[in-house]
C-alpha cells in the first residue's frame, strides 16, 4: 500500500533553504523569483500568488523558481519555465522534486534542459523534517533547446 503522505502535505509554499539558494545564486545571479510569498522571496524582484507569476513575462530575467509542489500547479509552472526560457536573454532555474516518471518530466525537461540531481534530501524552511523525496535542479537556457 502506498502512503499518500509521501506525495503531499497540503502546503505549496515551502521555502528554499537559504544556503542552498545562495550557492545557486553565486553561479546564476538571479534577478526574479516568480512564485513565492513576500516571506519566502529570494530575489529583489518577485511575484506572489496575488501577482500571478504565471501570467507575467520573464523575458530578459535570470529566474529562480521553486514552484508549488502539488501536481496540478507544478505542471503549469514547469511548462511556463520551459516556455519562458525560449525567449531571448532568459535563463530559468527550477528546484523540483526528482520525479522522472511523470509526463511533465518527459515533455518539458528531459532533453530540453540541464538536470542536476541533488544529493540527499533537502530540508525546506518551516519544515521539521527533510523532504520525503529527492530533488533536482533543472536549468533551461536557449542553448539547451
Amino acid at each position: 500500500m502506498i502512503n499518500n503522505s509521501l506525495f503531499t502535505t497540503g502546503k505549496d509554499d515551502w521555502e528554499t533553504p537559504q544556503g542552498f539558494f545562495d550557492n545557486l545564486n553565486n553561479e546564476f545571479n538571479f534577478t526574479l523569483d516568480p512564485c513565492c510569498t513576500k516571506k519566502t522571496a529570494k530575489c529583489k524582484k518577485y511575484y506572489t500568488p496575488e501577482d500571478d507569476g504565471l501570467s507575467k513575462s520573464w523575458q530578459g530575467e535570470t529566474v529562480f523558481c521553486n514552484p508549488p509542489y502539488s501536481s496540478g500547479k507544478q505542471d503549469k509552472w514547469i511548462r511556463k519555465c520551459h516556455e519562458e526560457a525560449q525567449k531571448p536573454n532568459t535563463t530559468v532555474v527550477a528546484l523540483l522534486p526528482a520525479r522522472t516518471d511523470t509526463v511533465r518530466f518527459h515533455v518539458y525537461i528531459l532533453g530540453k534542459a540541464e538536470i542536476r540531481f541533488v544529493r540527499g534530501r533537502l530540508k525546506f524552511g518551516g519544515s521539521k523534517n527533510s523532504a520525503p523525496f529527492p530533488s533536482m535542479i533543472v536549468i533551461w537556457r536557449k542553448s539547451n533547446l
